[in-house]
């Protein structure tokens, strides 16, 4: 099943909401999704040289996700600017990562 990039950011934006909310049930429906949030909108932890929220310097960096409802995560393929598919992970994934200095 493929996403468009406009249906993941909705999803994406709705998972921040839901993740905003209190109350456990919610939490306890969200996976950390690698691979589809744009640069600078990750959730947290984005690799090495990183710190947390908004720290991703690469649009889809592998090493970085962000929450998303689950079972959803894997099914996430978006089309990139370049023609590229990527899909989202629930592992940390080698793709898409900064260049090191």
């Amino acid at each position: 099943m493929k996403t468009t990039a406009v249906l993941v950011s909705s999803a994406l934006a709705a998972a921040a909401g839901l993740a905003g909310t209190s109350g456990g049930a919610h939490a306890q429906d969200m996976v950390k999704c690698y691979g589809v949030a744009l640069a600078g909108e990750n959730d947290c932890a984005a690799g090495p040289g990183t710190t947390c929220a908004g720290t991703s310097t690469v649009d889809y960096q592998g090493n970085a996700w962000t929450l998303v409802p689950a079972g959803t995560c894997e099914d996430t393929v978006i089309e990139t600017a370049d023609g590229r598919e990527v899909q989202g992970s629930l592992e940390p994934l080698e793709r898409d990562l900064p260049e090191q200095s």
